[in-house]
């Protein structure tokens, strides 16, 4: 039996977004609490979101070098499934406040996979994005494989320039656990686009098949 990778919508801010993604089959929705971020959500809008979501359909939490009470606050009031870690948090601080989290790795300079491994042992995995180091997601800037360098102990999520258009080309040449898109689906920052989001689940199932 084939591998069927996961797929996760990130960057969502709309409750009807998270509830069409899911009934598209997506795995996780993913919300931003960085401030910076066009995509960022306040807790108050994330309890909602998180409340609507149907079973088996997980919400990660992402943040980029949050202070601890700030994390601590999202995971007391939203408890998310996961947490998803994009700045310079160490091992330390990843294991902090209870979930299970994600590692981001910059892939634009070149990305030790190994290394990253090492450094965050128990993270469920590692979301290998395209962007600089100290940039944030949603850039839309994808990873060439050239970028990657040695193996990793850890589950592998895509992300960085995925779209309908390519992502099932990308998923037959990494063959990752799973795949994390946001900007590849929208109509405008933080606004999903439902006929893009459906297209995209389609076409990882395509690149599973072959």
């Amino acid at each position: 039996m084939s591998h069927r990778t996961r797929v996760k919508i990130c960057g969502v801010t709309r409750r009807e977004d998270a509830l069409h993604a899911a009934r598209c089959g997506a795995d996780a929705v993913g919300v931003v609490f960085v401030p910076a971020s066009p995509r960022a959500i306040g807790i108050d809008e994330a309890v909602a979101l998180r409340a609507a979501l149907p079973p088996f359909v997980q919400l990660v939490a992402l943040f980029m070098d949050s202070e601890r009470d700030a994390v601590s606050a999202v995971c007391e009031r939203v408890a998310p499934d996961m947490l998803q870690f994009h700045g310079s948090e160490d091992a330390t601080f990843c294991t902090a406040f209870g979930p299970r989290y994600i590692k981001a790795v910059a892939a634009a300079g070149g990305a030790d996979l190994e290394a990253a491994s090492r450094a965050h042992p128990r993270a469920a995995g590692l979301l290998i994005d395209g962007h600089g180091a100290g940039e944030m997601g949603g850039s839309g800037q994808r990873v060439t494989p050239g970028a990657l360098r040695g193996a990793s102990a850890l589950p592998l999520v895509l992300a960085g320039g995925l779209a309908p258009g390519n992502v099932a080309d990308a998923v037959r040449q990494f063959r990752p656990w799973a795949v994390d898109v946001s900007s590849g689906v929208e109509s405008a920052p933080g606004e999903k686009d439902p006929r893009k989001v459906a297209a995209f689940i389609e076409e990882v199932g395509k690149g599973d098949d072959q």
